[in-house]
C-alpha cells in the first residue's frame, strides 16, 4: 500500500552560487525530518508563489490517498489566479542533524519562476513542497558497471547517485553543461571516469554517449535531461549498443521550448506511457522476488 504525499513549507535559510549559473539553497522545514530518507535522488515539487502573493497557496494532503496522487486534484481545484506554479527538483543534499535540505537551481536565461527564484533568492523566502516520497524510488539496475549521463538538470540527481555507490562499483558519466565553468566536483567512493561536455565547444551529450567505449560486461545506464535528448539516448543504447531495455532508466526533466505549465504533446504522452510500462515490470519484478 502506497502513502499520501507530504503537502509542506519551506523557508530559506543561506543561498549560495555554486557556479555561474547554478545556486545552491538551503531551506529548512517542520515536515523535513519525516518526509526526507537516506537514499539518493529524492524527487520532489516546490511551489512557487504567484505575483502578489507572500506565500504560495498549497492543496490539502488527504490521509487515505492511498496511491499518492489525490494532493494533485487539490492543486488543481484551486482557483488558476491563486494556484502555485510548480516544478519539479531532485534533493540536493540532506544534513538530518541540522534538520537542512539543500536544492539546486539551474539559472536558465529564461524568466521562469524557477531560475527567477534562484536569481533572488533571500533568506527568510517561503516556498510550498509536495513530497518528496519512497513510492517513487527507483534503485540503479544490478550492473558490472554503469552509465550515468545528463544535462545540468540532472546534475543533482546525478551527483546523489554517484555518493552512494560503494567503492569497488564502475561508472562512467557524461555530463553536458554550458562551459568549463559549470563543472563542479563528483566526489564518489567508486572506481568513477567522468567526462564533461562543453556546449560553447559545440559538445552534445548524444554524441558523447554515442562515442563513448563502454566496458565489458553486462551494463546499465541512469538517463536524465531534457526529453528529446534522453529518448534519443535511450534508442542508442537499446538499439545501436544492445543493452536491455529494463537495464536503462530515463527521465525527461525538462523540454525544449516548453515549460511545466504547457501542455504534454502528443510525443510527451506516448513516452509517459512507456515510462508507466517499464516502471510496472520493475514494481512487478520486485514483488515476485519478496
Amino acid at each position: 500500500m502506497g502513502q499520501a504525499l507530504a503537502v509542506s513549507y519551506v523557508r530559506v535559510v543561506g543561498v549560495e552560487r555554486v557556479t555561474p549559473r547554478t545556486a545552491r539553497v538551503a531551506f529548512v522545514g517542520d515536515a523535513l525530518a519525516q518526509v526526507l530518507e537516506d537514499r539518493p535522488d529524492q524527487q520532489m515539487k516546490l511551489c512557487f508563489p504567484r505575483p502578489g502573493q507572500a506565500l504560495p497557496r498549497l492543496p490539502e494532503p488527504d490521509a487515505d490517498d492511498t496511491y499518492g496522487m489525490r494532493w494533485y486534484e487539490a492543486y488543481l481545484a484551486i482557483p488558476e489566479a491563486e494556484r502555485p506554479l510548480m516544478r519539479s527538483f531532485t534533493v540536493r543534499g540532506h544534513d538530518r542533524a541540522a534538520g537542512v535540505m539543500t536544492v539546486d537551481f539551474v539559472l536558465h536565461g529564461d524568466d521562469g519562476p524557477a531560475a527567477r527564484f534562484g536569481r533572488e533568492a533571500r533568506v527568510g523566502d517561503v516556498l510550498g513542497m509536495v513530497g518528496p516520497s519512497s513510492l517513487y524510488a527507483r534503485p540503479l539496475p544490478a550492473a558490472d558497471w554503469l552509465l550515468l549521463a545528463g544535462d545540468e538538470a540532472a546534475l543533482p540527481a546525478l551527483a546523489t547517485l554517484l555518493e552512494s555507490l560503494p567503492a569497488g562499483t564502475r561508472a562512467l558519466v557524461r555530463a553536458e553543461v554550458a562551459d568549463a565553468a559549470e563543472e563542479r566536483p563528483l566526489p564518489s567512493a567508486a572506481e568513477v571516469a567522468v567526462r564533461w561536455v562543453h556546449r560553447d565547444r559545440g559538445g552534445s551529450l548524444l554524441d558523447a554517449v554515442r562515442a563513448a567505449r563502454l566496458p565489458e560486461g553486462a551494463g546499465a545506464a541512469w538517463l536524465a535531461g531534457e526529453a528529446g535528448t534522453v529518448r534519443a539516448l535511450r534508442r542508442h543504447l537499446v538499439e545501436e549498443r544492445g543493452m536491455d531495455r529494463g537495464a536503462v532508466q530515463f527521465t525527461g526533466y525538462w523540454r525544449r521550448s516548453l515549460t511545466q505549465d504547457d501542455a504534454p504533446t502528443a510525443e510527451d504522452l506516448a513516452w509517459a506511457k512507456e515510462q508507466a510500462k517499464e516502471q510496472a515490470k520493475e514494481q512487478a519484478g520486485e514483488q515476485a522476488g519478496e
